[in-house]
């Protein structure tokens, strides 16, 4: 008997967790830190409730702003603060998911969602996030700390899948056009462009060589390899019709035909 007093008159509160003493029904306004400690045996009970991050599965129904039905599957992640456990414990007998947390997340998720396409529900999904989350928090309040909203999976009927990505499909071939054609238009310009930068090149080459009639000679030293040349008449001075043929010297000699006997 005193062995079993002994165990009625001690408890210990497990780390994460906070106590909540209740005495013959009635529940002390000071929750027991985590650790040992004693209470009056038989008569008195303590109670953990958890203070640190907990995490919910969640699947909610709602509706978009052109009415179509959108299934969200998500995971809340909720924590008690010490402040709140005995109130907690009082009007939601330590776990309040069901009866607070899961209503006003599908209140504010409703709200959100009432606003915006199907379609832009599927790609704003961040978006759609925050909100929900913003809005929960307003609703609960202080009294829990709503850490984050995980959005795991947006669910639409087939037919309105099928036509969002075949109207995804056709803007991205719009926009792949779009490029091709931007692409078309940038090699043309610059077609254009290089084109005109050669023909002012040859304007301006050919007005140095109508102003400057010794260029061209000076080309040709700057280009010879210094070798010699050997000039050949052709034709008769007089008659002003003569070609003349540059040789390089050096060239081994064409062999004479030999002496006749």
């Amino acid at each position: 008997m005193l062995v079993l007093a002994a165990a009625q008159a001690t408890y210990v509160v497990q780390p994460g967790f906070r106590g909540v003493e209740v005495t013959l029904g009635k529940v002390s306004e000071q929750f027991k830190p985590e650790g040992f400690g004693t209470k009056a045996p038989f008569v008195t009970s303590v109670v953990p409730v958890p203070v640190r991050q907990i995490t919910r599965q969640l699947d909610a129904e709602s509706y978009s702003s052109d009415l179509q039905q959108v299934d969200v599957s998500m995971r809340i992640l909720y924590r008690i603060p010490e402040g709140s456990v005995v109130r907690i414990f009082k009007e939601y007998a330590g776990d309040p998911f069901e009866a607070l947390i899961a209503p006003r997340v599908h209140e504010a998720l409703k709200e959100v969602t009432a606003l915006q396409s199907a379609e832009q529900i599927v790609k704003k999904r961040e978006e759609i996030k925050v909100k929900t989350l913003a809005t929960t928090r307003e609703k609960i309040g202080s009294l829990l700390n709503v850490e984050d909203i995980v959005l795991e999976n947006i669910t639409l009927s087939k037919e309105l899948e099928a036509a969002i990505e075949s109207k995804m499909v056709q803007e991205q071939e719009a926009a792949k056009a779009r490029f091709t054609q931007q692409k078309a238009q940038i090699e043309a310009d610059t077609a254009i462009i290089r084109a005109k930068g050669e023909a002012e090149a040859i304007r301006v080459r050919a007005e140095a060589i109508r102003d400057n009639p010794g260029l061209i000679q000076l080309q040709i030293v700057e280009k010879w390899d210094g070798k010699a040349p050997l000039v050949i008449g052709g034709g008769s001075a007089e008659g002003g019709n003569s070609a003349n043929i540059l040789l390089p010297l050096g060239l081994p000699a064409t062999p004479s035909a030999p002496a006749r006997r």
